[in-house]
């Protein structure tokens, strides 16, 4: 299982940090994020050798990482925009070839709510 934790209110120009925690050894994690009304959408990829991928919207602004030893990424998020309002869900694959399609991942958290007002 993934659990999601660290979402919140925050004024437009905040920062947010995420945390997601894996009940057991994973390959590849991810974050997605859904705003209301729309489809789920790629934000950031890391492998365990820490290559990582981005979204061309959050580069720049977001950082993902990960702690191999605790089976935890982590999504740090500056400069917040309210267009980046969503629910954002930690993802997890087995195998270690990132990729931003959403089928392509084999577990998914509930996701957690990130609100930026303006």
């Amino acid at each position: 299982q993934l659990l999601e934790s660290g979402g919140g209110l925050v004024q437009a120009g905040g920062s947010l940090r995420l945390s997601c925690a894996a009940s057991g050894w994973t390959n590849a994690m991810a974050w997605f994020r859904q705003a209301p009304g729309k489809e789920r959408e790629f934000v950031a990829a890391i492998t365990r050798g820490d290559d990582t991928n981005y979204a061309d919207f959050v580069k720049g602004r977001f950082t993902i990482s990960r702690d191999n030893a605790k089976n935890t990424a982590y999504l740090q998020m500056n400069n917040l925009k309210p267009e980046d309002t969503a629910v954002y869900y930690c993802a997890a694959r087995i195998l270690s070839t990132i990729y931003s399609s959403r089928g392509a991942w084999d577990y998914w958290g509930q996701g957690t709510q990130v609100t930026v007002s303006s």
